[in-house]
């Protein structure tokens, strides 16, 4: 799993001080692996010299780090995430397909416990409108199924059903969004990191996301669309709507004080 150069390994010991498995160790002044690691790549990340490989994975994406690119001023950052919006309003427009994988990417990259990476990204564009019709066709009797447990909701999506059915344009569950990306993870913790990042590049990239929870709702209630997914198996953690915003927003939005203690 993890493949060590003892011709470039110097013996610094790094890799053995930052492996959070503790599967590494020195010998005869050289790193050595032992077994069952996480392949969680801080060997890798950390060696000076480049000595470290996992096979496994494609090593040519490895980037060496540079101080320029890492920077990132902390008051623009801010900044950025009290500027972001819930995007509801959408252009009739396509999303490019090289900015989708790099926002596939930032949701790639993102850290998952024991670095399990057991996230799946399924992205819906070209066959949206099928999607659509699948789902709306569920949502009469998922909505039916939650009556007695939750009579609110249960009046609520039939009540978008009929807008729906009355009128295609009024899509409660879409809002006419041109992509929709589902996360489908055992851990909903690394899909709910995964899809914060995943949105931070979208905004990188010019475009608005809106985590749905209905959608959701409507998507994990759903075997059909589930299937239709490729996900089965697989809790639908988040669903995402992408797309151009047909929205401009002037300024941050004011927020009551954080609750927060001191100790």
């Amino acid at each position: 799993m993890i493949v060590i150069d003892r011709e470039k390994c110097i013996g610094c010991g790094q890799c053995v001080s930052d492996c959070p498995a503790d599967r590494l160790k020195l010998e005869e002044g050289k790193a050595v692996y032992t077994p069952e690691c996480i392949q969680c790549g801080h060997c890798v990340a950390v060696c000076p010299v480049r000595a470290v490989a996992i096979p496994e994975y494609d090593m040519d994406e490895v980037e060496e780090y540079d101080a320029e690119k890492f920077h990132l001023e902390p008051e623009h950052f801010l900044h950025a995430l009290k500027f972001r919006r819930s995007i509801r309003r959408y252009k009739d427009q396509h999303v490019e397909q090289e900015k989708l994988e790099r926002i596939l990417q930032a949701g790639r990259y993102t850290e998952t416990a024991k670095n399990r990476q057991g996230c799946r990204f399924i992205v819906v564009q070209e066959h949206l409108e099928e999607f659509k019709d699948l789902l709306w066709e569920e949502v009469p009797r998922m909505a039916e199924s939650i009556k007695k447990t939750m009579p609110h909701y249960s009046m609520l999506f039939k009540f978008m059903y009929r807008k729906r059915r009355k009128d295609r344009a009024d899509d409660g569950l879409f809002f006419n969004a041109p992509v929709c990306v589902v996360i489908g993870a055992e851990n909903t913790l690394d899909a709910g990191l995964a899809a914060a990042n995943m949105e931070t590049m979208a905004v990188a990239e010019g475009l608005g996301v809106l985590f749905d929870g209905y959608l959701q709702s409507v998507v994990e209630a759903c075997p059909k669309a589930k299937e239709w997914l490729g996900i089965p198996d697989l809790p639908a953690a988040c669903c995402m709507l992408l797309g151009y915003p047909a929205v401009t927003y002037r300024r941050t939005a004011p927020r009551k004080k954080a609750d927060i203690q001191w100790k």
